[in-house]
């Protein structure tokens, strides 16, 4: 029985994982105007629409914010985690507590995203600079916005661009101070 509870587990917190993920990169994507017409964009509109559409019915944006996917992420992260735990055998668990941690993932997911795209970025510039690739165009979108003013404050370096080591260490700070 115990192995059935670790494959539920397994499989429950695989599936929301990417779909919580695939969620929270639409809001980044949207957050810093990425390009629609890209063929990942186009799948992560596909997969996050139908329990999306529903929502921004109800909730409206705000500022240019689509709050309707924040929401969605965090009541997906919130219904994971009861999930996990009725599953574990654990009951209900108690709701301020469940939305504070639930918060305290996606800040974390969101960190993990700039953290991975920065890394890939990085990869990519070493291995084919100047190529062309859906993914690359949608992570160098997501980003730029977070590069721009780093690159503009640092000094000129001849040609070196420190900025994406600036920005990774300003990540893992965030993510020591929010942990």
């Amino acid at each position: 029985m115990d192995k059935l509870v670790q494959i539920a587990e397994l499989l429950i917190t695989f599936a929301s994982s990417i779909y919580i993920t695939i969620v929270i990169v639409r809001f980044i994507l949207q957050l810093v105007r990425a390009d629609f017409y890209n063929p990942l964009s186009q799948f992560i509109v596909s997969a996050t629409n139908p329990l999306l559409m529903p929502l921004r019915k109800v909730v409206p944006g705000f500022f240019g914010i689509d709050i309707a996917s924040i929401i969605l992420a965090l009541l997906l992260q919130m219904a994971t985690m009861t999930l996990l735990m009725l599953v574990k055998g654990n009951g209900l668990p108690p709701i301020l507590p469940l939305l504070a941690y639930s918060a305290y993932e996606l800040v974390s997911l969101v960190l993990n995203i700039y953290l991975f795209s920065l890394i890939v970025i990085v990869i990519v510039s070493w291995i084919a600079p100047g190529g062309h690739n859906p993914a690359v165009a949608l992570l160098s979108s997501i980003t730029e916005p977070l590069l721009r003013p780093i690159r503009n404050t640092l000094p000129s370096t001849g040609g070196l661009d420190f900025s994406v080591m600036v920005a990774l260490l300003i990540i893992y700070i965030l993510k020591i101070l929010i942990a």
